[in-house]
This record gives structure tokens, sequence and C-alpha cells, in this order.
């Protein structure tokens, strides 16, 4: 759309994402000349800034995964129109503590007052930030341009003609040029399991909590003394956690000797669950969001450029995860010999035969990992050598006599993973995760817009690769890790095991879960938890909204071929970049409607979440900011800019 005398754009969502379209249209307007009137208008039925996840009144031992110098909704790049206003979270923070805002709590104020760059948040506070944010930008307009927010639901958007109508929840619609659709998390229907759950629940009344956002969940309908099934040990099990403990009265303990849990006698008797049997890894403690200390040697970008001029899309089992397996590897073993002294003899030796069983040979029909396997048979006693699958599953190949003796091995895996995180850039483990956590952001530009095949992204990508990397590198806190061993100790949390199953016994009126590798008698429990983030699948989703756009035919999801040539239905919508524009059910590109966050999950892997601020020292990947750019390409296509 070129440039008019009266532009009027609907952005729907008012989250992190919403928040950055809106500050790039600010941003862009500023820039125009002549004499442009643009309205925006700002649909979401939560307060815009924190949107739904981010509220600041949430309970603030809900914790960000990630620290405070990492997110950001203000982009740092110097080719994009400069920021009317806004900072970075850590900019923020550092400027509330020496000239806080007035509309901070006291508990906000609290909390400020002991955080640092390095710690974690409370999501509460990041939604103080994105508040103050949206306030902040709203104080620098720039002439012709104004902003109303709509507190309610949009639930439809239908084209006529040239514009577009958005019906409004509230009642009554607006006439607009242009929509952005910025939903974030939105409401998924239960898989076939959870419905079957949820109705024997309701049946012989028992307690099911489908999956949900931790701060939407009523804990305290959750009763004290009782077993409660927790399935699910990712993030929203630590929120579900902390709730059931802490948030009762419960309080952790430091007397030298690590951390001890003090009951209320409030908490219900937590008994968790998941496919690994245990937790995700915790995060390291490092200066950075990356170790200083591992540099990528072979997953790089010029080896992305030589695929490119070659003419070689990519396949992600065949050609991308050779590359990062090998820095993983050397991440590994360059830290052993360099933090154990003794671990390996010749260090020199073998360092130089490692780089050459490494190295990729176009002359050679060797297997690189069997030359590496003869490195290790030479030069790494058992003790020291990495399994690295083994990482994701630490109980994978064990057995267990009883729970007793399953809840003794998960504490002891919880303490040493975070030893381990304690020592940071010394620990071989966390440094191999280190590397997979630097090849990850190499691969979210490698792998998005159609950057590897159909096949590999199903089979390779998302088909193991997501849950594997998730499970070691994108973690809580160490603290959790204590805290979580400190109540298994105290008997206020026990586990189940690894690959359990789920039913009900409707003769008892329980639900019941069970492992094959642990023995003793199925667990059971009159509560069950889902501890799992709802389905982000645009098929399955629970919006009138969006569900109203596929029933018309303005959008549709994307589908991929596999390796047999079957079509699977991705995630995400089926859009055409750039921007990202949704593919309607014909095949044809609506103009004026357009697509960021989390719909694009099928086009861009892990880059539709959060944006990360530029840190002073440490590297700058071209995915850091790169949802903060797609914002900015719609600004520009908005506004002729």
């Amino acid at each position: 759309m070129g440039k008019s005398t009266s532009i009027r754009a609907a952005i729907i969502g008012a989250g992190p994402r919403g928040t950055s379209v809106l500050e790039r249209l600010l941003a862009h307007a500023a820039t125009l000349s002549g004499s442009v009137a643009v309205h925006l208008d700002v649909i979401d039925p939560h307060p815009a800034g924190p949107g739904h996840v981010w509220q600041p009144a949430q309970s603030r031992l809900y914790l960000m995964n990630t620290q405070s110098f990492y997110p950001t909704v203000i982009p740092e790049d110097p080719r994009l129109p400069a920021p009317l206003a806004g900072a970075t979270f850590d900019q923020w923070r550092a400027r509330q503590r020496t000239d806080p805002s007035p509309s901070l709590t006291p508990e906000e104020l609290e909390e400020l007052a002991v955080l640092e760059s390095r710690d974690f948040p409370s999501r509460a506070l990041y939604g103080r930030y994105l508040r103050c944010t949206v306030e902040e930008l709203l104080g620098r307009l720039p002439d012709g341009v104004t902003v109303a927010f709509h507190e309610t639901a949009a639930e439809s958007v239908h084209r006529t003609g040239d514009a577009f109508d958005v019906g409004l929840g509230s009642g009554g619609s607006l006439t607009v040029d242009s929509v952005v659709l910025a939903l974030g998390h939105i409401p998924s229907r239960l898989n076939l399991e959870q419905r079957e759950l949820q109705a024997s629940a309701g049946q012989l009344g028992l307690r099911y909590l489908p999956p949900a956002v931790p701060a939407d969940v009523d804990w305290s309908a959750i009763p004290a003394g009782e077993p409660v099934l927790v399935r699910g040990m990712g993030l929203n099990f630590f929120d579900a956690m902390g709730q059931l403990t802490e948030g009762r009265g419960g309080k952790f303990t430091d007397a030298g000797a690590g951390l001890e849990y003090q009951s209320s006698g409030q908490e219900p008797l937590i008994i968790a669950a998941s496919r690994r049997g245990t937790p995700y890894r915790a995060k390291a403690a490092l200066d950075g969001y990356y170790p200083s200390s591992v540099t990528l040697r072979y997953l790089t970008e010029a080896a992305l450029e030589r695929f490119a001029a070659a003419g070689i899309l990519p396949g992600f089992d065949h050609d991308l995860w050779p590359l990062l397996h090998r820095d993983t590897l050397w991440a590994y073993y360059s830290t052993l010999v360099r933090s154990q002294p003794g671990a390996v003899p010749d260090v020199p030796a073998f360092l130089a035969a490692l780089d050459e069983a490494m190295r990729p040979h176009a002359h050679s029909s060797t297997n690189w990992e069997d030359a590496v396997e003869s490195v290790l048979a030479v030069h790494v006693g058992p003790r020291h050598r990495l399994d690295l699958l083994g990482l994701a599953s630490p109980l994978a190949g064990r057995s267990f006599p009883s729970r007793a003796d399953l809840d003794a091995a998960v504490v002891d895996y919880l303490l040493d993973d975070a030893r381990r995180s304690a020592l940071g850039e010394q620990d071989p483990v966390k440094m191999a995760i280190g590397a997979l956590h630097r090849g990850r952001a190499v691969l979210k530009t490698a792998v998005a817009d159609g950057g590897i095949t159909d096949e590999s992204w199903v089979a390779g990508l998302r088909g193991w690769f997501e849950s594997f990397v998730e499970g070691l590198a994108s973690g809580p806190p160490a603290l959790r890790a204590e805290q979580l061993a400190a109540l298994a100790r105290a008997g206020v949390v026990s586990f189940v095991g690894p690959d359990p199953r789920f039913s009900v016994d409707r003769r008892a009126r329980r639900f019941t879960a069970v492992s094959p590798w642990v023995g003793g008698q199925p667990v059971t429990a009159t509560t069950m938890v889902e501890a799992l983030a709802p389905a982000n699948r645009v098929a399955a989703n629970d919006s009138p909204l969006l569900q109203q756009l596929l029933d018309d035919g303005l959008v549709r999801p994307r589908l991929m071929m596999t390796a047999e040539g079957a079509p699977v239905e991705a995630t995400g919508l089926d859009v055409r970049p750039h921007p990202y524009r949704p593919v309607a059910a014909n095949g044809s590109v609506t103009d004026g409607l357009y697509v960021l966050g989390l719909q694009l999950s099928a086009t861009q892997w892990g880059t539709a979440i959060a944006a990360e601020a530029v840190q002073p020292g440490g590297p700058v990947y071209a995915s850091g900011q790169r949802t903060l750019r797609d914002a900015d390409e719609i600004a520009q296509a908005i506004l002729g800019a």
C-alpha cells in the first residue's frame, strides 16, 4: 500500500509482539513526510504491553526463563528507524533502580532493589516493563498519529473491498486498511486422551486441570495433604511446584549443606511424571546468554554460505546436525582438558587427532563418527566420555525396584546438574550444551523460510532435535533444580519414572500412572494437573477469531511433505514472506493482512517467541532480533515507508 492522507490499521493482540508492531509503526510514522494521518486500533481483552501472559498482578513466584540481560521489545539495529521511546528490559531495570516510575508497586520496587543483570526476573516485573514501554511510547506519539485501545476480543476479520471489518466481542466493528495478527498464545482444543481424562473426571468426581497458562490456574482448588499427579516436567512444572509449596507458606533454607525445605503443612503430595522421568537440565551460571569459551567451528555462517553456493538445500539430519554435533563434541572435550588436568594424558596429541577426525574430507569415505571414536579410544577413558544423546535421558537404560529408589536417583541427578551449573564454563557437560545453544541460534536463521527440506523439518528438526535441545538448553535456573531436590528429600515431591502411562481406575475413582521401569504399585490420585503449555497448533485452536479465518478461507495451515511423500499439517499458518502474509485456502495472498509471532511456527523455528537484547562483547546472531525485524517489515508495508 502506498502513502495516503489517511491510514488506519488494527493490531490484534497487545502482548510483546503487538507492542513491537506498535513501536515500529510509531518509529516509521515519525519519518513520514507530508500530511499523513495514521490511526492505530490495538485490540486485546488484556491491558496493552503485558497482554495475557505477562500480567503484572500475577504471582512473583513465576520466574522468566531468561536473565534480565536477555529480553527486549525495542530493536537495536541501526539500519532501522530509531525508536521513539523504550529500552531493553535490563536498561529499564537499571533506570528504575535510580529513577523509579511512579506506577511501580511496593512489591515491584522490592524486587528491583535486589535484581541484578544476571538474575531471573519475575514474569510480573517483565509485564510491568512492557506496560511502561507502552506508556512511554504513548507519550511520544508523532504528529498526526492517534492510538485507540479496545480491551475486548477481536472475534472476526472480514474482507470488504479494499478494507477489513474487525468484529469486536464488545459489539460493533472497526473498518481498517490493514490488520496485524499478533495473537500470541491462543486457546487450544484438548487432544483425544486429554478429552477422555477430562470426561472421566467429570463422571467420577475427580479434578482434572488441562493445559493452561499457569497464572490462569486456580491452584487453591488442589487440596492439601492429598496426592496430585502432575504430568510434564518442563517449565510449567516448576510454576506448579512453586505455587503448591512456597505459594502455600513453605520455605527453603540453606544452612550451608544445601537447601532444605520447611513445610507449612498446606502442601499436597506432588507426584511428577514425564517421558524422560526427569525435568529439563538447569541453565549454567554464565556472564552472558552464551558461554564465552565456546566458539562454533563447524556450524558457521560460512558453512551455510557453502551450501547456498553449491545450490544445496540442506537436510537437517544429513547436513546440519553433523556440523553441530562436531561443535558439541569439540566444546565438551576442549573444556574437559582445560578444566580437568590429567583427564587426558597427552592433550596436544589428543586435540590434534580430534580436530583431524572431525574435519570434513570430501575425498574420504570414512565415517567421521567412527574416526572420532577411534581417537577417543586411544586418548580418553570411559569415565570421561560424552554420551550426548544420553544427556537428555539420564534414566535411560535403568530400572528401579521401587519408587523410593527412583526418587533417590532423581535427587542425585538434580544435585549433580545443579553442581555442574554452578561450575559454569568449567564444566564440560554444560559447555557441550552451550555449543548446542549457540548452534540453535545459527539454525534458527538456517532453517527459516524454507531453508531446509520439508521432510527434514518434519522428521529431524521438529521430529527429534527440538525436544532434545529444549530439554538441555531451555531449562530453569539452577535454583529450581536445588529446590526440587529439597522437596523430594522432604517427601513433598516424588516421581513416577520414565515412559509413564496414564489411565483412570473407574472402580477406585482415581487417576493412575505407572512406569514400566519402576517396580511397585501404580501411583494414584484424585487430582491430575497437565503441567504443559496449550498446544501451539493453528488447526487445533479454540480461538473464535482464528477459526473464523480458517472457515472463511482467509488463512490455512501449512502442509509439509514427509520423506514418503505424504502431506502433514504443520503447526503454523501458511505464509508468504516478506512481510509475512497468510496464504488463503485458494492459494492467494490477501494484501493488508499480516502475521507475527507464534503462528509463524511452520516457517520460523524458535524465533517467534522473544527477542534477544544485544549484549556488549557477546555474539550477535541474526535470529536474536528476528521478530523485531519482522515487526519492522510489517510497519513499512502498512505505512508505505
